[in-house]
């Protein structure tokens, strides 16, 4: 199979699993935990895609690092307690990325969790052999910086131009357009239509389905 793109990368939460409810009601245990004012469940949703310093950091861009450290332990023994029962994926995701590893596409996860979160997560479901590759954004940077895929790239021996990025947020588009990589956006996560064409996808797809018919199209 002549394939345009070897190497497909998929953000996690909110492009495979359905977790932006659960992500929301941590943040505002969190806050509460260290006292802060309650924002609104979208601006909360906003973040969703950075990593847990940078999307504190922009919830609340005042606050010092000593309660930047108490809000992602709070953050992160919430999420973890819960982890026994995790979020669902999307339906359809372990249908699509079965046909692909099928098709012979690598595949790859770049995402603003935690190492420790993404572990667990996978630990306690049936897709983990999917992947070949997995960036957290504690152990690289946060998304939009390119390096999490530069990594991949590195490690996978891609070229940019065989590298394709899936994601549901702005930051997941800026991060592939910032590695030189084209990009197709979902529109069941957690940024809308408008804010993701801006990134010249080469497709908004609003049913896992599309990814898999775009994909196999070529």
């Amino acid at each position: 199979m002549d394939m345009q793109y070897q190497l497909v990368v998929f953000d996690w939460d909110g492009t495979l699993v359905d977790s932006a409810e659960r992500i929301v009601s941590c943040l505002r245990y969190a806050s509460q935990k260290v006292g802060l004012p309650l924002l609104s469940d979208g601006g909360y949703c906003d973040v969703i895609g950075l990593g847990m310093p940078e999307a504190i950091k922009q919830l609340y861009p005042a606050l010092t690092e000593t309660n930047i450290r108490r809000f992602i332990d709070a953050y992160r023994n919430e999420f973890l307690d819960r982890c026994q029962d995790p979020p669902p994926l999307f339906d359809g995701v372990s249908d699509l990325l079965a046909s692909l590893r099928g098709e012979g596409y690598s595949l790859a996860v770049a995402t603003g969790k935690s190492r420790k979160g993404l572990a667990g997560e996978l630990d306690v479901r049936d897709i983990a052999d999917f992947f070949i590759a997995t960036r957290c954004a504690d152990e690289t940077r946060s998304k939009p910086d390119p390096m999490m895929l530069d990594q991949l790239m590195g490690e996978l021996r891609c070229d940019a131009a065989e590298v394709l990025m899936i994601g549901d947020s702005v930051y997941d588009m800026k991060m592939a357009a910032n590695a030189g990589v084209d990009r197709l956006a979902v529109t069941w996560g957690v940024h809308d239509r408008d804010r993701l064409v801006s990134f010249n996808p080469v497709l908004v797809a609003d049913r896992v389905s599309e990814i898999e018919t775009f994909l196999l199209s070529l």
